[in-house]
């Protein structure tokens, strides 16, 4: 009998080391992909007539996929750093979308995301606790000509306790992805909605707007083409971020606090993007900080220094805002540089050596690196989960 139990208690064991399940971001029904909690995955795709199927993790793995005699193709992918990665199927060196997914938009495409659980982790996971309300507005902007559409994070209790006011958070997210990725992706809301429940951020609304735009009468600024950190790359961006700077301070803000109940005034009002988004945050912020005075970039600040791997000129850069470090204090009661430990190169030594400058140069600010993770959403939940209690 003992050695029953013991053979029993083996196997719950071994199978509870390699228990696969199907992932969280799979539409209804949908078996596969599988998930355990080493962080394998398992995917499938039919294709009998196909000469070679990889998984594609969006630029950064293609894997091999075995064709059964059925015609499905299978693989059960070594353990994945936790959190949310795009991917889709190479068919014959063809990109297709995986069907059993739910469709996310990033790279400039609806593509599929598959969601790695991190064990003991839950800080992004939905929980019985009260919850606040996403909202979709639309407005009409004179700076672009064109309607404009923007998610709005309403935090708990907005609708039933109607005297209170809120300060604004304007969160942007990054380059090929768009005002959903924040809420679909980064779950935006159940982060602030779990620090609310456990008493360790100020209730806020967030404002997530779409990030590109062009001048009215102008083609709006395209990246097609144009290689990362490329010199044409960088005058695009600056465009874009000219015209969409222009909207917010213009158009979007005025609307913010004309319509929702807000605190409208810098010491209420926060900024903070992730890679084109911190971009955008640090030009918008910097040329306006009688309107801001939090301001966080997370994988992404002051876009054209970093990729540019200029050092810090304290005097000139950032409109000179930091010349005087005890003034600029005064003025801005945050300033948050965000990095993951395995960012591409280029962007990690950039941001850490930003890091490093403003620390030279006594200028007040927090620096954190989310460890183990690169340039997506794991490292831009995690800043968020630490820059939202330092708010107001």
């Amino acid at each position: 009998m003992k050695q029953l139990v013991l053979i029993c208690l083996f196997a719950t064991l071994c199978c509870g080391q390699e228990t696969f399940q199907p992932a969280s971001t799979n539409v209804w029904g949908a078996e596969y992909p599988k998930v355990d909690n080493s962080g394998k995955v398992q995917f499938r795709i039919k294709a009998p007539e196909a000469k070679t199927v990889q998984v594609n993790f969006w630029g950064y793995q293609k894997l091999d996929m075995t064709k059964q005699t059925d015609g499905v193709w299978t693989i059960t992918t070594p353990p994945q750093v936790p959190g949310f990665h795009y991917y889709t199927f190479l068919v014959d060196g063809i990109e297709v979308p995986d069907l059993n997914s739910h469709a996310f938009f990033g790279g400039g495409k609806d593509v599929s995301g598959v969601e790695i659980p991190e064990p003991g982790t839950n800080f992004y996971d939905v929980q019985n606790v009260p919850h606040g309300q996403v909202r979709e507005i639309w407005y009409h902007s004179k700076v672009t000509g064109t309607w404009r559409h923007a998610l709005i994070y309403q935090p708990p209790n907005y609708d039933t306790q109607i005297k209170g006011r809120y300060p604004v958070l304007y969160l942007q997210h990054g380059g090929g992805e768009d005002e959903t990725g924040w809420i679909r992706q980064g779950r935006a809301n159940f982060i602030l909605d779990n620090l609310l429940a456990s008493g360790k951020c100020k209730p806020m609304i967030i404002v997530m707007a779409y990030g590109y735009a062009g001048h009215a009468g102008k083609p709006e600024p395209s990246f097609a083409g144009k290689a990362f950190g490329s010199p044409e790359m960088m005058k695009a961006m600056q465009e874009l971020a000219s015209a969409f700077e222009d909207d917010m301070v213009q158009v979007l803000i005025p609307y913010v606090d004309s319509n929702f109940r807000t605190i409208a005034d810098r010491d209420h009002r926060a900024m903070a993007g992730l890679s084109m988004g911190g971009m955008e945050t640090f030009q918008v912020t910097f040329d306006h900080l009688d309107l801001f005075s939090y301001i966080g970039g997370f994988s992404g600040a002051a876009g054209p220094l970093v990729l540019g791997g200029r050092k810090l000129d304290v005097k000139t850069d950032l409109n000179g805002q930091l010349a005087d470090p005890a003034a600029f204090a005064k003025k801005v009661h945050l300033l948050w540089i965000g990095v993951g430990s395995e960012e591409p190169k280029g962007m990690h030594d950039g941001l850490v050596n930003l890091h490093k400058a403003l620390d030279e140069a006594h200028v007040q600010h927090v620096f954190y690196e989310s460890p183990g993770t690169s340039h997506e959403w794991q490292t831009w939940r995690r800043d968020l989960k630490e820059f939202a209690p330092k708010l107001f």
